[in-house]
């Protein structure tokens, strides 16, 4: 792999930044050709990362032995891994984030800037507007030739694995950026999320296109944000890393997030709007005017149709140029809508026939989102989709209810442990709403007791809580996810009304997080055809 930097350069670049506690002598430079802060990540030439609570020496150890050529730490460390490793060339920082964001975009050499790179931000519909986005460049350029960062999976060229973080650490992220690079894709599509606007993960990525879909309250807690301000802030960061940015003027804090992109310099700001060509309102007397726009929305059971409308300006005219065509996706949910637009919104900035565009959304699937199982006529119908906060309940419960009217609502849901404790309260409550029963199960626990989450969200379900024509909400929790599917599919083979079996939280992930481990498990939609199977019922 050819060099891109050197071990003295890399020190001259945190001592520039003001993070260099030590550095090297001239006698162990060496030339860098990445990074990396997983010891099973680490390739020929590569500074490895000491970073983490969970880190011990052995992995320094079994860095090198991979090709590790230097190590960087912090100070509480640098003597106990001076003592594993007494050889080896040590940098120490005293800001191992911002150094690792920094040296691993010079290790590999700027990736970035020789892909075109796309984020996407928001509280709901990051995954389904990065998918969405990716099979319109694949439309364009041939299968797989886009590159995906983010909360289902990455594709960078050479890997193509299940994510467990929807932003990796900045060395995996630069890692998969340089294999996009050498592999020659047409872009790299990824969602970015608040804590890795945060925490300086993404920071120095250069985005010719941002896009931000919405804001709602998430991931309110001491572990992640404190306060909605600090999550909200994080979000309106991404706009210092863009070129171009797309704005969904469906937003809530609309005026604020407008301000953010024009503070933040942005060369060309389009918005788009479910709501037609008409104005929305921006702060307490503006209006603003979309870019783009959708007409004639219409939900056909598993299948969404729509006008797509907007203007171009010609180069070589300056002349403003009005089009149209229609759009199908071919899965449920009218917030899928606002999907859409920023994904042509996104295509357009980057050039994307409008062939490619009709194409690449009428072929997209999302893997655990919106997906329908059963026929339109089923007494029970099943949703599995990956909706895990109070914004992305309200818009799909909501859609559901439109979509599907008639049906008795089963819903599936569960929350995290160690984090977004807000979900534990705000999601049964939301869930009660809309479901006639609701069942609480297993969610990524990790190190806290699934029991106690369980019982909690079970708990939270409003004593008494009756739906809008007066069905009382029936509750429980079983604390094994596959049971769990199994009895959302018994309650709703009680009814007389025909139901909507909704399997929330999960999607399409075959790995759940228990303690320290990512452990095998069966998809949602999996465990409901085998309950449907066992019970001899046809979908």
């Amino acid at each position: 792999m050819t060099s891109a930097t050197t071990l003295l350069e890399l020190c001259d670049l945190l001592d520039a930044n003001d993070i260099l506690v030590s550095g090297i002598s001239e006698e162990a430079d060496t030339d860098v050709t990445g990074a990396a802060c997983d010891s099973r990540c680490v390739r020929e030439g590569n500074v490895f990362f000491c970073k983490g609570r969970a880190f011990k020496p052995a992995f320094l150890t079994s860095a090198l032995e991979t090709g590790a050529v230097a190590y960087i730490c912090d100070p509480d460390h640098a003597e106990e891994l001076a003592a594993t490793a007494p050889s080896t060339p040590a940098i120490v920082t005293s800001d191992m984030r911002l150094a690792m964001a920094l040296v691993s975009a010079a290790a590999f050499g700027r990736p970035d800037l020789d892909v075109p790179q796309v984020g996407i931000t928001g509280t709901k519909g990051k995954s389904t507007t990065a998918y969405m986005l990716r099979y319109i460049i694949d439309a364009e350029n041939g299968k797989k030739t886009c590159g995906i960062i983010g909360s289902i999976d990455t594709y960078d060229g050479t890997e193509d694995i299940e994510s467990t973080n929807t932003t990796p650490e900045a060395p995996d992220l630069w890692r998969h950026l340089a294999n996009a690079r050498d592999q020659n894709l047409s872009a790299m599509v990824m969602e970015i999320s608040s804590q890795a606007l945060k925490y300086d993960r993404s920071l120095g990525l250069s985005l010719d296109v941002a896009a931000f879909l919405n804001i709602g309250a998430d991931h309110i807690s001491a572990v992640e944000h404190p306060t909605f301000e600090d999550y909200f802030a994080s979000k309106l960061k991404i706009f210092s890393q863009c070129d171009n940015a797309v704005i969904n003027l469906g937003t809530a804090h609309l005026e604020r997030v407008l301000d953010a992109a024009r503070a933040a310099g942005v060369e060309s700001i389009v918005t788009v709007s479910t709501s037609g060509a008409d104005p929305v309102e921006c702060g307490s007397c503006d209006m603003v005017y979309p870019d783009i726009w959708a007409t004639d929305i219409k939900p056909l059971g598993a299948q969404l149709t729509f006008v797509a409308h907007g203007t171009d300006v010609k180069e070589d005219e300056g002349e403003p140029t009005e089009w149209q065509f229609p759009v199908t996706i071919n899965f449920p949910g009218l917030f899928n809508v606002e999907n859409a637009l920023v994904a042509i919104a996104c295509a357009k900035l980057l050039g994307v026939s409008d062939a490619a565009i009709v194409a690449g959304l009428a072929a997209c699937r999302v893997p655990g989102r919106m997906e329908l199982i059963g026929k339109p006529d089923s007494k029970v119908l099943c949703v599995v989709d990956y909706a895990h906060n109070t914004l992305s309940y309200q818009k799909f419960f909501a859609s559901m209810t439109e979509e599907f009217p008639g049906r008795r609502i089963v819903a599936l849901i569960g929350a995290p442990g160690g984090k977004a404790f807000e979900r534990r309260v705000e999601l049964p409550r939301e869930a009660a709403r809309w479901a006639s029963h609701i069942v609480a199960t297993e969610e990524d626990p990790a190190h806290d007791s699934n029991e106690e989450i369980c019982r909690e969200m079970d708990g939270n379900v409003p004593e008494g809580a009756t739906l809008a024509d007066g069905t009382p909400v029936t509750h429980e929790y079983v604390l094994d996810r596959e049971e769990a599917v199994a009895r959302c599919l018994d309650v709703a083979l009680g009814y007389e009304e025909p139901s909507l079996v909704c399997l929330l939280g999960k999607g399409d992930e075959t790995l759940i997080h228990r303690g320290d481990e990512f452990q095998t498990m069966v998809p949602d939609g999996k465990a409901f055809e085998n309950a449907a199977a066992a019970r001899g019922v046809e979908i």
